[in-house]
């Protein structure tokens, strides 16, 4: 469909590509954040990209909607979202015993052995689609198939930050301890949150995610490592 625009309150343009997600919409998300992130018009303040549409966020005593609106259309012109590819980035997980309580289950809802489960995991293409929900919740799309389960009925508390978890096509890495109703498949010792107030998460909406494999003993020592700064 083509770009709907909708005006949000008065600092803010709702810039909207698809009303159901899609890979081609959310290229085109990201190409136009990418587009307005070189070419940021007076009183912009941010630019928020989320699974089909973008939300631009301004200054209204500097601009309005209007002007906004014709900046934006100026980038839509000839928007080429195949044309912007996101770094690729590795991260570890520990799919091991009380790391992953909930890979048997993954393994008997979906008729496969944790094994396979863990090996589908592994073989996925993952893309982050957006943050949301808690600092540094990066959702990303590209969970296989074969291994999609829903949500559980109830969720369950004090998950650990660095919990591998999954739900449908979704797959997320937690950053704080907190409840989901989602189901832990591993454990990464990778940190999420860089500790850089200029970039402050690992990843940056549309870059792809690469899980590798780590034992137990691996998974303690870089634990271990970052602990210890």
């Amino acid at each position: 469909m083509e770009p709907q625009f909708k005006d949000i309150a008065d600092h803010a343009l709702l810039v909207t590509f698809a009303n159901e997600i899609s890979e081609e919409a959310h290229a085109q998300v990201i190409a136009l954040d990418t587009a307005l992130a070189g070419d940021m018009p007076a009183g912009v303040i941010e630019t928020v990209p989320a699974l089909v549409n973008l939300l631009v966020s301004f200054d209204p005593l500097v601009t309005d909607h209007s002007t906004v609106t014709a900046h934006v259309c100026k980038h839509l012109e000839g928007l080429d979202a195949k044309s912007v590819t996101g770094v690729r980035r590795t991260v570890q997980v520990c799919y091991e015993g009380q790391l992953a309580p909930d890979l048997e289950a993954v393994a008997t809802a979906t008729g496969l052995t944790p094994e396979a489960v863990i090996n589908a995991h592994l073989a996925g293409d993952f893309n982050v689609l957006m943050y949301g929900f808690a600092p540094g919740y990066a959702y990303l799309s590209g969970v296989p198939q074969d291994i999609q389960v829903p949500r559980k009925p109830k969720p369950v508390r004090d998950v650990p930050a660095g919990s591998v978890i999954i739900a449908g096509p979704q797959c997320l890495i937690t950053t704080l301890t907190m409840p989901t109703g989602w189901s832990i498949i591993g454990r990464s010792p990778t940190s999420v949150l860089t500790g850089d107030p200029d970039h402050p998460f690992l990843f940056d909406v549309g870059d792809r995610v690469a899980f590798e494999r780590i034992d137990a003993a691996t998974f303690e020592r870089m634990n271990k490592d970052k602990a210890d700064g």
